[in-house]
């Protein structure tokens, strides 16, 4: 199954719903009060963000896997925005990205494995199965790059 064939911010949607039904998944308590990098002003809005964040991270894995926190950092951080000085790059928080790595870990979704020479984590079968079936009612939607430009 190729994950990028579908809309990315509908899949993370769909797959939220799927991963809420996951008890290993639940939201920390902690996660309530935090902000998701140095470069937020608050904490996320949305009550289930969380899941999103899940949902987001396993779609990660899956498309670029093994993967670790660090690179995951990478992906999630922002502008800085500093004042009169000039914006910076800073990554997001690692703690978000370990423990919601631990419960996808955790729940079976992915595993730790060695990929030529690279230490990291890559989605599962039931990681896979979790997707498809959150893609199901999903349109594929077609990549700018393989469409035709019609010439009139």
């Amino acid at each position: 199954m190729n994950v990028q064939q579908y809309d990315g911010s509908e899949l993370i949607a769909a797959l939220a719903k799927e991963l809420k039904k996951v008890p290993e998944c639940a939201m920390p308590e902690w996660a309530q009060f935090v902000k998701t990098g140095v470069n937020r002003k608050r904490p996320p809005m949305d009550p289930d963000w969380w899941y999103y964040r899940l949902a987001s991270v396993l779609r990660k894995v899956a498309i670029i896997g093994p993967v670790g926190v660090n690179k995951l950092r990478i992906k999630y951080g922002g502008k800085y925005r500093r004042g009169y000085k000039p914006a910076i790059f800073q990554k997001s928080s690692g703690k978000i990205i370990r423990v919601a790595l631990q419960q996808l870990e955790t729940s079976g979704l992915i595993k730790q494995t060695v990929v030529s020479g690279h230490k990291g984590r890559v989605i599962d079968a039931k990681g896979i199965k979790i997707i498809s079936a959150a893609a199901k009612n999903l349109r594929v939607v077609e990549s700018p790059k393989k469409a035709e430009v019609k010439e009139e």
